[in-house]
């Protein structure tokens, strides 16, 4: 069924609309930003109004849902400053979540804490509970009238009166063109996923021209305006149901090249930030599926300021040794390769979850690959570690991994002469130490291993229009994106937790089984053990789905063995829909009524996210040491 675009405003009304108010004392683009904030915000006012005013009868409740619905258009219209201007003011206008513990990029320097949300999204969800309250109602709303007002404040409208700040708005907003705004991770309801889309994207156009009106020059160049056209065009000639709508196309021929002409007027601007959401973003990024779209850790460590391909080479290939080498243990019997093996993504896929030191118990959790690590703001599964350098001096000196002692690692490494002259050699690019230490050795081991989270995948250079796809593939990727509901939690370009602007990792709680017929929940607490909230009880952090193809088993546990397991656990709705208790499961228990066909396209995507990475084989040998007995050490260790 094709949607009948009479109830949005043309693209010809809106130029209209910008240039009718087009004051005499001050900027077009300025006016237009405070009149739809002021709307937006009468509109709240009006909502809150109706709340407070009539008792929550089922007729009432109606008359306040489309008025909610109404509001969230009026909100799309001005998505584009909001988020990028004070995101966490905006999650109290339409936060998806009641209560959030994530702190944006902020996590790498203090501790979670919590954050209520409030807004359109949840009060529209909490009138679908048995009983709603007026008082609770008309608090979400409430807060969120509150909040608006941070928008019309000094701090953020100074903004508006240079151009910088507006390539980058646009820049998030396109990324979120890709990543958020067709999968529903924040409409509730959706049969509107696409309307509201259209809704914005209509509003967009008046927003671009008051820009142009007022910054000629640092225009939009007419080759993005007429391309956003087409993009309009294309969504209005698909059909509202979003399962339905052809997302790959979408951003194949419409949002990736728009990001890319943004890209370029960035750069040609020289646009400068002064705002947190452009934390790890890449400026000469050209593309949303580029590898280097967001940094996310620094894959140097101490070696960041080498820039020169052959010392970078030559460092890599001791960090190579030396993840092989069980040297850095305390018994010389075990290495990182025993794990996290080389050859198989940098995982282990024999067992559910590797040995533990002692050789005879196993780990609790399933050994997760090194692959794309980099593009992960906090690791490990519990998001323990904020950096790639302590997460690796944990493994080290874990009594339960390694068992080795920094100082004693350190003076084995440098007893085989081959080692110890190689890191003198790059000492002095490290002029803050004056000796080899930890972190020369973790640095080396990085920098092995990150080197393989750049390599890409078919799916890649399909959506980057460099080669053909599948229409199984593109099927599958339309379902990942809709009806599976898989993009709401792994999000473009990564597939992992990470959604623009790409600041912070995401926890879910799924309710992984300890037993593949999901008899009983798994124990492990995962992101509470970290920060004891109840919310985070049993939340992992949302790995990549790049590459699992080879690295099974799956979920925390190893509990899935087959890519299968996994698609039909999330099809019966996680741990809560195999009737297990839940209370804080993040994933909805609803059956996603996925069909055989449905399940076989949304694996060839899935596949087609396999990236080429070149096969690796172990060292012949390990270097001698000037201690006999380092001299019995193995490659790869002994187990």
């Amino acid at each position: 069924m094709k949607k009948t675009v009479s109830i949005f405003i043309s693209f010809t009304l809106l130029l209209f609309l910008a240039n009718s108010f087009k004051p005499t004392d001050e900027n077009v683009y300025t006016a237009y930003y405070f009149q739809k904030v002021n709307q937006f915000k009468k509109s709240q006012e009006a909502l809150l109004k109706l709340i407070k005013e009539q008792p929550l009868s089922v007729g009432q409740s109606e008359l306040i849902l489309n008025q909610i619905k109404k509001n969230r258009l009026a909100l799309k219209e001005i998505d584009f400053w909001l988020r990028y201007f004070e995101p966490i003011a905006y999650k109290k206008i339409n936060g998806p979540l009641p209560v959030e513990w994530e702190t944006e990029v902020f996590e790498k320097f203090e501790a979670p804490y919590k954050r209520e949300g409030a807004g359109l999204t949840l009060a529209e969800l909490y009138l679908e509970t048995e009983e709603p309250k007026t008082d609770s109602l008309a608090a979400l709303i409430n807060t969120s009238v509150q909040s608006t007002d941070v928008f019309l404040a000094d701090s953020i409208t100074r903004n508006l009166k240079a151009y910088h700040h507006f390539f980058l708005a646009n820049r998030l907003f396109v990324l979120n063109l890709a990543a958020v705004y067709t999968t529903g991770f924040e409409c509730p309801d959706k049969t509107q996923i696409i309307p509201e889309l259209l809704n914005m994207l209509e509003a967009n156009a008046g927003l671009y021209y008051s820009y142009n009106q007022s910054f000629p020059n640092h225009k939009i160049p007419d080759e993005y305006i007429n391309l956003y056209k087409e993009l309009i065009a294309f969504v209005k000639s698909q059909s509202i149901d979003f399962t339905a709508f052809d997302h790959f196309t979408y951003i194949q021929k419409f949002v990736n090249p728009l990001y890319n002409l943004n890209h370029k007027l960035i750069l040609e601007y020289n646009v400068r930030t002064n705002n947190f959401n452009d934390y790890s973003l890449n400026k000469y990024a050209a593309s949303v599926f580029d590898k280097n779209l967001f940094r996310a850790q620094n894959g140097k460590g101490v070696y960041i300021g080498i820039d020169d391909e052959i010392q970078l080479s030559e460092l890599k290939a001791l960090g190579k040794l030396l993840f092989y080498d069980p040297v850095l243990s305390q018994n010389n019997e075990r290495s990182c390769a025993s794990c996290h093996k080389p050859t198989e993504y940098f995982t282990d896929t024999a067992v559910a979850t590797s040995l533990q030191f002692n050789g005879k118990d196993v780990l609790s959790r399933n050994t997760p690959s090194l692959v794309n690590a980099l593009h992960n703001h906090l690791l490990m599964l519990d998001g323990k570690h904020i950096n790639l350098e302590d997460q690796t001096v944990d493994v080290l000196t874990n009594p339960i991994e390694l068992g080795g002692n920094e100082k004693e690692i350190v003076k084995k490494v440098l007893s085989i002469n081959e080692y110890k002259l190689l890191f003198k050699k790059y000492l002095k690019e490290t002029p803050q130490y004056n000796a080899v230490n930890i972190d020369h050795i973790t640095s080396a081991l990085i920098l092995y291993y990150s080197d393989f989270s750049y390599y890409t995948s078919a799916f890649d250079k399909a959506i980057n229009d460099k080669t053909p796809v599948s229409t199984e593939i593109k099927n599958g990727f339309n379902l990942f994106m809709s009806k599976a509901q898989c993009g709401t939690c792994h999000f473009v370009p990564q597939f992992n937790g990470n959604k623009p602007p790409y600041i912070g990792s995401e926890f879910e709680v799924i309710g992984t089984p300890a037993d593949t017929g999901s008899k009983k929940l798994s124990t492990d607490r995962g992101r509470f053990i970290i920060n004891p909230a109840a919310e985070m009880d049993a939340a992992f952090r949302t790995a990549t789905i790049r590459n699992i193809a080879f690295t099974k088993p799956y979920m925390h546990n190893g509990v899935f063995n087959t890519i299968e397991q996994v698609i039909n656990f999330y099809n019966d709705g996680g741990g809560a829909g195999k009737g297990l208790h839940i209370s804080n499961q993040t994933l909805s228990s609803d059956s996603l009524k996925l069909t055989i066909q449905e399940k076989k396209e949304l694996i060839a995507f899935i596949n087609s996210l396999n990236e080429d990475i070149p096969l690796q084989s172990p060292p012949s040998k390990l270097p001698d040491s000037k201690n006999k007995e380092l001299n019995r050490r193995v490659v790869g260790g002994k187990y």
